[in-house]
């Protein structure tokens, strides 16, 4: 009985609320909207790349609930944006319901070819907008967007399989090519020099031919899509070209290799594509002036331990997912690089190796996610599928007038193997260093840090002073411990900056100056 009872009092409550409710009455609007903005500027987009999604919230902040007759763009079906307007996509709606106090979200988006728009031209400030009614009721928001033209380099697609190329080279050592997963094709002889007359947008991996070299010129642009890189295969080399910079912030004689999204949101994003590889057998790579972010390993180099394989100078690593720099059994000299900002090691030494480091400042202020490994990571062996640990020698890793720190302590991990089968040299020379063992949890000779041997005239845990660390300006200031604490044994003239170094020299890759007061 109780139930039935329910059951009637359940529908008489229905039947009240039904009859007390009245059916919503929509007015046309009369051009009172309002806007989250009147321009959205969608940033920089390559040529045929489509753009993020943009937003735009609309509002009716009148106490009527409204129609609005029409939301379209002005150039109509030829536009080159396109608009979602409540979940429809489009570019013309009709009759859009806006309830009293209420908003709507509208999402814009472009992709745009710089041909159609305008020919032989670098660049071209694409606009429309997005119309609101018409007549005396017309209301607009403003769309614009700069579109750049780039060389885009990218492997190709089977059209009846849809399987993209993969690259096929020596990767053993025995003359024959071998297949590898790795999407990417070969670079043709005429693209072997890379100007700054246009940026590159390089999806997959493009690789460096056996004996060729690829020329990177002072001012290049080199940007990469997702999971894509630089390869440069067995007996293939890369010169990066950069030039010094008047204007710190532009840097347009810099080489600046990054991801290809332009949007001021994936400025410093990390780990936006590969890396740059130096496979095991390039040669003669040298890289002066160049920027590398945003990357997963900035640079991976292979093998090589007894050859002069890499020399960087006067170059910037920021913003690795992974490692700024991973060598693996390699031979690497570097003045006046700075790294920071890289999800493990800054610079990671491994499988032993031959590095020389002067004038660098290789710093860790990674605050993304939890970092496992310091600034510096220096080891002698590699651990196979079985758990055996191989051997092979460090044959040295020097360094001279450098600044070694971070936002973790300690920032140097010197991991030898346990049987001493391989040579472990190291030695740090008039370096800034954080190191502090307050739990005694590395011991040794290794870390034996009054051992002139190892550590000659270093100074452990004072403060080196940067200027703003999290943000990738490792630049040190008037009261940096890294003052004058260098060694005249060791000076490179100039800083990074071409600034001339005093005498005694700083440490690290900047000359010290005065931060103006903010």
């Amino acid at each position: 009985m109780k139930r039935i009872l329910y059951f009637i009092l359940a529908i008489f409550i229905l039947l009240a609320w039904s009859s007390c409710r009245k059916d919503f009455d929509f007015s046309p609007s009369t051009g009172n909207l309002t806007f989250s903005k009147d321009t959205i500027y969608l940033d920089t987009v390559f040529t045929n790349i489509g753009s993020s999604t943009y937003n735009l919230k609309v509002y009716n902040r009148s106490n009527e609930d409204i129609s609005i007759p029409t939301v379209r763009l002005s150039q109509g079906e030829a536009s080159n944006y396109r608009l979602n307007v409540d979940g429809l996509p489009g570019k013309q709606f009709e009759n859009i319901e806006l309830l009293a106090k209420d908003s709507l979200f509208i999402f814009v988006e472009t992709t745009a070819d710089i041909q159609t728009l305008a020919q032989n031209s670098l660049e071209f400030l694409y606009t429309d907008a997005i119309e609101f009614d018409s007549g005396n009721n017309l209301q607009k928001v403003e769309l614009v967007t700069l579109i750049k033209d780039a060389v885009f380099i990218y492997p190709d697609r089977d059209e009846t399989t849809g399987i993209i190329e993969t690259l096929s080279f020596d990767i053993d050592g025995d003359g024959t090519p071998d297949e590898t997963s790795i999407q990417g094709r070969f670079l043709e002889d005429d693209e072997l020099t890379f100007t700054n007359e246009k940026p590159y947008v390089i999806y997959g991996y493009a690789a460096v031919n056996q004996g060729d070299v690829l020329t990177i010129e002072a001012g290049a642009r080199v940007h990469f899509h997702a999971n894509s890189g630089l390869l440069v295969t067995n007996s293939a080399s890369l010169q990066v070209n950069g030039a010094l910079s008047t204007d710190p912030e532009l840097l347009e004689n810099e080489v600046i290799f990054e991801g290809d999204r332009l949007e001021p949101l994936f400025e410093d994003v990390p780990g936006q594509w590969g890396t740059i590889w130096l496979f095991d057998g390039s040669q003669d790579i040298d890289i002066n002036h160049a920027t590398i972010k945003n990357g997963t390993v900035g640079l991976l180099v292979d093998g090589n331990q007894n050859d002069d394989k890499l020399n960087i100078s006067n170059s910037q690593i920021y913003n690795s997912s992974n490692y700024g720099i991973w060598a693996r059994a390699s031979s690497i000299t570097a003045q006046n690089v700075v790294i920071n900002n890289s999800g493990q090691s800054s610079f990671a030494g491994t499988i032993g190796g031959r590095y020389n480091f002067t004038h660098c400042t290789i710093a860790n202020y990674w605050n993304n996610s939890f970092r496992q490994f310091p600034s510096v990571l220096l080891n002698n062996y590699v651990t196979n599928e079985d758990d055996v640990d191989i051997p092979n020698d460090l044959t040295e890793a020097n360094f001279n007038n450098c600044i070694i720190f971070g936002n973790d302590n300690p920032e140097i991990i010197l991991d030898e193997i346990s049987n001493g089968s391989a040579a472990f040299g190291f030695k740090f020379t008039n370096c800034l260093i954080r190191f502090q063992d307050t739990n005694n949890n590395f011991t040794g000779e290794n870390y034996n840090l009054s051992n002139t041997d190892l550590y000659d005239s270093c100074i452990f845990n004072s403060d080196p002073n940067f200027k703003l660390p999290f943000e990738n300006k490792l630049m040190i200031g008037d009261d940096s411990a890294a003052n004058a604490a260098g060694s005249t044994a060791f000076l490179i003239p100039q800083d990074i900056l071409g600034t001339t170094r005093t005498t005694p020299p700083d440490l690290g890759a900047y000359q010290h100056e005065t931060f103006d007061e903010d």
